[in-house]
């Protein structure tokens, strides 16, 4: 089997988020000075000017006051120049309504994009993926989606994750299947028999079985 020499760096979850200088909408930032002592969602698309890419960044523009609500600021990318962007800008607004007032950043050198793995070229050598990446305040990539360049990404699933990673964070627990917020969460399981054997007699639990226990945080 032939192996692909074009091999691209990803970041993985756990890794440090790699740091940059670049121009954006808001003016040129360093991104290890950007959103200081909050979370971040960096989220890539494709290009300008197109119909996916408009829902979607509306989708973010339109729940903003969600994203601040949990201490989140976000940015955008793509591999368009800064006056596409603010033209792009300018010209949804003008259509719908909707107001861009996030940092996009303009990364006609494709320096980001390569850095955060949002170039793959099976999918497109000159267009980056539907990347987004949770970043908590201390800079560490917490979780990781991609899409295609045809499927536009779920507002709702962005939001419950980073809510999930937030309180798992908070509370030390996991969050089960489809967890939402309000719903129960599940408690660590035990690491000795003396600890699994207090968790049995446990009354204030939702107990399946030793290892699988759920609680509420109310």
């Amino acid at each position: 089997m032939e192996l692909q020499s074009n091999i691209t760096y990803m970041p993985r979850i756990g890794d440090k988020a790699p740091d940059f200088e670049a121009m954006t909408t808001i003016g040129r930032i360093r991104f290890s000075d950007y959103a200081k002592d909050k979370w971040l969602i960096l989220f890539s698309h494709p290009a300008d000017f197109t119909p996916v890419c408009t829902t979607e960044m509306s989708g973010f523009a339109k729940r903003k006051s969600e994203f601040t609500a949990l201490n989140t600021e976000l940015m955008g990318l793509s591999i368009d120049s800064v006056h596409a962007h603010l033209g792009w800008v300018d010209n949804v607004r003008k259509n719908t309504g909707v107001y861009f007032d996030f940092p996009i950043i303009a990364d006609i050198d494709m320096k980001v994009a390569k850095l955060y793995g949002m170039l793959q070229p099976n999918e497109s050598e000159t267009a980056a993926v539907r990347a987004v990446f949770f970043i908590d305040p201390r800079k560490t990539i917490r979780l990781i989606m991609y899409y295609p360049l045809n499927v536009g990404r779920n507002m709702d699933e962005i939001l419950r994750a980073l809510e999930a990673l937030q309180i798992s964070d908070k509370h030390k627990v996991a969050m089960p299947l489809d967890w939402k917020r309000g719903e129960k969460v599940i408690v660590p399981p035990p690491r000795t028999l003396e600890e699994m054997e207090n968790r049995l007699q446990e009354k204030d639990l939702e107990l399946v079985d030793f290892y699988l226990a759920k609680t509420s945080l109310n």
